[in-house]
């Protein structure tokens, strides 16, 4: 009778943090992001913005400071792509090396990461990169279990943009092969 007050007293020790919290005491989830957009950003036409190397994207206070796209009545406004076809940041020797991605483009084609991290991750068999550029903008992916939706990348050759459907980022990401 000893032994089994003592483990009833140990369990009820063990689940006092559990039954001191409170609802409230949890942070709420992240609000959902709006649709993925429709389609990838057209090619840029104007006056390219200079790259720069600590650039803020930050284009409204409750935005994130990385690469995203805004949704507004007009489509879809992709932030941060607009430097145009000459920026050494997404310039390749090669591009498409390994070949092109021919798993599917635009919102139908939903991927689920399954692992690796931005200088190598893969879904479906497919396998790619992060820019070197766009490491930082990936931060807070989770490789291992986040939707990313790619989209051709008009202005970069051997490039593509990789919408991260969680948080409404994107980075470029250049393909390795299946």
């Amino acid at each position: 009778m000893k032994a089994y007050l003592s483990i009833l007293a140990l369990a009820l020790v063990a689940s006092l943090p559990a039954i001191a919290q409170h609802p409230g005491s949890h942070p709420a989830p992240a609000p959902p992001h709006q649709a993925p957009p429709s389609h990838g950003p057209e090619p840029f036409h104007g006056t390219p913005h200079p790259p720069e190397e600590h650039r803020n994207y930050n284009d409204h206070p409750s935005h994130p400071n990385t690469p995203h796209v805004d949704r507004d009545d007009h489509g879809s406004h992709w932030v941060g792509h607009d430097t145009g076809r000459n920026d050494p940041h997404y310039h390749l020797d090669h591009p498409w090396a390994h070949g092109r991605f021919a798993g599917g483009f635009g919102p139908e084609h939903r991927w689920r990461l399954a692992g690796g991290g931005p200088g190598r991750f893969w879904f479906g068999g497919f396998y790619f990169s992060v820019a070197p550029y766009d490491v930082a903008f990936c931060d807070g992916w989770l490789w291992d279990s986040d939707e990313v939706i790619i989209y051709d990348d008009p202005d970069h050759d051997g490039w593509y943009l990789a919408y991260n459907a969680r948080l409404g980022t994107y980075v470029h990401v250049q393909y390795l092969g299946a």
